[in-house]
């Protein structure tokens, strides 16, 4: 036995007593032993989940997923998914011995950190949603990420699932050749668009530079595209979606009917990921239609806090995830008000300039009555608004707990928009607010 493990094990279950989560066990675990997470014995099965949006969605479907057809999983439900999480995801469901007690692993990985721990995790396959450029000063750019990924999956002998609408995320594929390739694909729908004025990443082939030829996209660079000279981009789909019903929230893949757990593009395509992920093991895409139809958005994706009256808040992080937040809420019927809290700590990226690349003047409808900018940078966003033409429908106010109450005394549906550092916090001030109301 050894006797770090122990240690990291008995914090793990004093702060689960205490009814706390969070990643202490896993610093402590890597700060007494550097190589902690590459100990461990993993399970048959291990998908690791990495992108730049919709990770924590997708590992939490494919998760439930996997346990409707009886089978023991862990994942990082919370999306902890930088080494001190996953450190201390793994120790706690260990035995004494670094062995994880379970059937499968479903991790979501950072993309910025999936190449430190990628052999480490021993994974049977990898998940790749999409790739937007994001925090800049954090990650750099988009291209570098890449290039990490496609340096470690060179010799990896596993499944890639791969959103085949992504020409960044092909670009993986281009050099595993050692891989099982799986692509997953969403067809034209009522929202898809022959032009795109969203910030695009995907323009030029990256085997001979040409610009690539798009049939449709379904936003930013997301759609059906092709090169002419090569032919990059031409991949059969081991699932495609198709029959995109936003109206009642149904599709169908595979011959199949599904319901979506979300009216939404990206809900669409985080279906699609877990379809792929199903076939790939052989386990009834029936088991993901049962998770689809129940399936509750936490953590702040599309979570809802019932105030005076709904109010729903979802994280964005950057121009592509913001656009689609925004999509969402004006999608959504009557008046309403919106709290953006926007803040500019390591793990949102001190580089708020982003936001000059979100569509914000869609904001600009009579059925957006109010936004309250908060956070540490509100005058920022205040600002951003204010170029829009919104400058008399905007009301600063700094505190949280103060904004989120003015929210609740509007008496008018409500969505909060909230970067990282904010969003546990002020689920937690929606939480309490929301208990005068039950």
């Amino acid at each position: 036995m050894d006797m770090r493990l122990a240690l990291v094990k008995g914090v793990s279950s004093l702060l689960k007593k205490a009814g706390r989560g969070g990643s202490f066990p896993g610093t402590l675990a890597l700060r007494m032993d550097p190589d902690f997470i590459a100990r461990f014995q993993m399970p048959e099965i291990v998908i690791l989940v990495t992108g730049t949006n919709g990770k924590t969605t997708t590992q939490n479907l494919i998760a439930q997923s996997l346990r409707a057809a009886g089978l023991k999983v862990i994942n990082n439900a919370r999306g902890d998914n930088l080494n001190v999480g996953i450190a201390s995801l793994l120790a706690a469901n260990s035995d004494m011995h670094y062995r994880i007690k379970a059937d499968a692993a479903v991790i979501e990985v950072d993309e910025l950190t999936l190449y430190r721990q990628f052999s480490h995790l021993h994974p049977t396959a990898l998940v790749v949603t999409n790739f937007f450029r994001d925090q800049l000063d954090r990650a750099g750019e988009m291209e570098t990420i890449i290039r990490k990924i496609m340096a470690v999956t060179k010799d990896f002998t596993g499944d890639l699932i791969l959103n085949g609408n992504d020409p960044n995320v092909l670009r993986i594929g281009l050099h595993a050749e050692k891989a099982r390739k799986h692509y997953f694909a969403v067809d034209r729908c009522s929202i898809s668009q022959q032009q795109t004025n969203e910030a695009s990443e995907g323009k030029f082939c990256p085997v001979c530079g040409n610009r690539l030829h798009y049939e449709y996209y379904q936003y930013s660079h997301i759609g059906k595209f092709w090169c002419e000279h090569d032919g990059f981009g031409k991949v059969p789909y081991d699932i495609e979606v198709t029959d995109i019903d936003f109206q009642h929230g149904t599709f169908t893949a595979d011959g199949n009917s599904y319901k979506s757990f979300v009216n939404t593009i990206y809900g669409v395509y985080n279906c699609a990921a877990v379809l792929t992920a199903l076939k790939v093991y052989h386990i009834d895409p029936a088991c993901a239609n049962k998770v689809f139809g129940s399936f509750v958005m936490k953590e702040g994706r599309n979570e809802l806090f019932k105030l005076s009256k709904p109010c729903i808040i979802n994280l964005a992080k950057n121009p592509t995830g913001t656009n689609e937040v925004l999509k969402y809420i004006l999608s959504r019927p009557g008046d309403k008000n919106i709290l953006i809290l926007l803040n500019d700590n390591d793990q949102d990226g001190h580089d708020v300039s982003w936001i000059w690349d979100a569509h914000f003047e869609r904001l600009n409808v009579p059925e957006v009555k109010m936004i309250v900018c908060s956070g540490t940078r509100a005058y920022d966003m205040a600002l951003r608004l204010k170029y829009e033409g919104l400058e008399d429908r905007i009301h600063v106010e700094e505190n949280a707990e103060k904004a989120v109450k003015w929210l609740d005394d509007a008496n008018l549906d409500s969505y909060v928009i909230s970067t990282y550092t904010a969003l546990h916090s002020t689920r937690a001030l929606l939480a309490k607010e929301a208990q005068k109301w039950n």
